[in-house]
């Protein structure tokens, strides 16, 4: 009786062991990494394929930093404190240099909120410096006013650092933006090279995108700027006057103007470009008559440095020498921007400003394909993007709309060409930008209608 008591208790302990095993074993399930770079589309503000945004993306937590683009993870922040660097620049007793006023710049980098894994915030980098400098304007309808009623409003940091000058140039920052390749940070990018091109771009012209906005603005109270993209929606639109009478305007890359002045105008205030750009440009459209950037006494030039040769093109013309290494090497940049061209002239975008607009305005599926390394927004974005953060108003011609298969790629083609699009550049996404920044009423787009 005994016996068989102990085989009836050993088999139902058995059992009961059999059920606790298998019943664990289906509790079990596989850890995943949380918050994985794919939120980027689902957390940006995406956009359908009528051109309509799905909700805001976040609020940023303030304004040293962005929030990064995984809000849904829950795991604490780091406790970190932030990286504040004191005062680096102090007020001259007339509260002026080189003719603008200046204020103090207070820098501070915020760390993220959790540890990155490689292939997420470490190539994302959704944190980015920030700087207290106040508007130049007291304009009353101004952009960054009226950014807050608007879709944008959690994504836009009315701090971002626009451009980069000889303070930004410390081993600190360059550790931090060591991480990021391309446009979008100082990888590949020499310590010394950086470092003795940005020590040339030391006063307010070179940090202040409008830095002669004193002499200009005449009983104005708003800094009103025209952004001339190159497309062929702008040939046989007599708005050359009309862009002319902005008190800046913007070009890009083969910006022809001889001969085109009745449609897209003959000031040039602002040419942006990349080394590589410029080449392709003088390359390309030659025989249509581009000659190299516009050249006058109001012309600045504005680098965007995806490369290291930027920086040394930029350093060469700063210093009125040659190019010491690189595939310029030994030229002269009078060449591009004639003999009279100095350091006060010239402006380099902030890797910061260039991926936070690849973050936050222009997140393409691109970013999630092998080919992630190679999409920035195109120059033309960038330059748009430039002046939606430094202007008060802005009006924007010659930039893609819905009905760009009408229209030859470039206002100056002698017989139509169809668009072109490229790995490296989402013009569709930046197409339907375009539209939503204008139904919100933050910048005017010219449409041919």
């Amino acid at each position: 009786m005994a016996t068989r008591r102990r085989v009836v208790l050993g088999g139902v302990t058995a059992v009961s062991l059999l059920c606790v095993y298998v019943l664990c074993g289906n509790l079990q399930m596989p850890l995943k990494h949380l918050g994985s770079w794919r939120s980027l589309t689902s957390q940006s503000q995406r956009l359908d394929q009528k051109g309509n945004m799905s909700s805001p993306a976040p609020s940023p937590t303030h304004v040293h930093a962005g929030t990064p683009l995984t809000p849904s993870l829950r795991t604490p922040s780091l406790r970190t404190p932030s990286l504040h660097t004191p005062s680096l620049h102090t007020p001259s007793p007339a509260g002026h240099q080189d003719g603008v006023e200046t204020t103090t710049r207070s820098i501070s980098v915020s760390p993220p909120r959790r540890e990155a894994t490689p292939t997420e915030d470490a190539f994302i980098g959704d944190t980015y410096m920030s700087v207290d400098v106040p508007p130049l304007t007291d304009c009353p309808d101004a952009i960054r006013s009226r950014v807050a009623k608007t879709e944008f409003a959690g994504r836009f940091l009315k701090n971002i650092p626009v451009l980069q000058w000889s303070e930004d140039a410390t081993r600190d920052q360059h550790r931090r933006l060591s991480r990021y390749a391309g446009a979008h940070g100082w990888a590949g990018v020499a310590f010394d090279a950086l470092a003795e091109t940005l020590a040339a771009l030391n006063s307010s012209a070179n940090r202040i995108m409008t830095d002669d906005w004193k002499w200009r603005r005449a009983a104005s109270r708003c800094i009103r700027c025209a952004v001339v993209g190159n497309g062929g929606i702008l040939k046989d639109s007599k708005k050359g006057p009309e862009i002319d009478q902005h008190h800046y305007v913007f070009r890009t890359n083969g910006a022809i103007t001889a001969g085109f002045e009745q449609d897209v105008g003959a000031r040039t205030t602002h040419y942006t470009f990349s080394t590589n750009t410029l080449v392709n440009s003088l390359r390309s459209y030659a025989a249509l008559g581009y000659r190299g950037p516009p050249r006058s006494q109001e012309t600045r030039y504005v680098f965007l440095p995806d490369h290291d040769r930027d920086y040394l093109l930029a350093k060469a013309a700063a210093t009125h020498g040659t190019v010491q290494r690189g595939p310029e090497r030994g030229q002269d940049p009078s060449r591009y921007f004639g003999e009279d061209v100095s350091a006060a002239k010239l402006k380099m975008y902030h890797p910061d400003f260039i991926r936070y607009l690849r973050n936050r305005f222009l997140p393409s599926d691109t970013l999630r394909s092998k080919y992630k390394n190679l999409y920035r927004p195109s120059t033309g974005a960038v330059m748009l993007l430039a002046a939606l953060h430094t202007c008060d108003q802005v009006s924007a011609y010659g930039f893609m709309t819905p009905d760009y298969s009408k229209y030859s790629d470039h206002y100056y083609d002698r017989r139509y060409h169809a668009v072109g699009f490229f790995l490296n550049h989402d013009l569709r996404l930046e197409m339907h930008l375009w539209q939503r920044l204008h139904s919100v009423g933050l910048i005017r787009l010219y449409t041919h209608s």
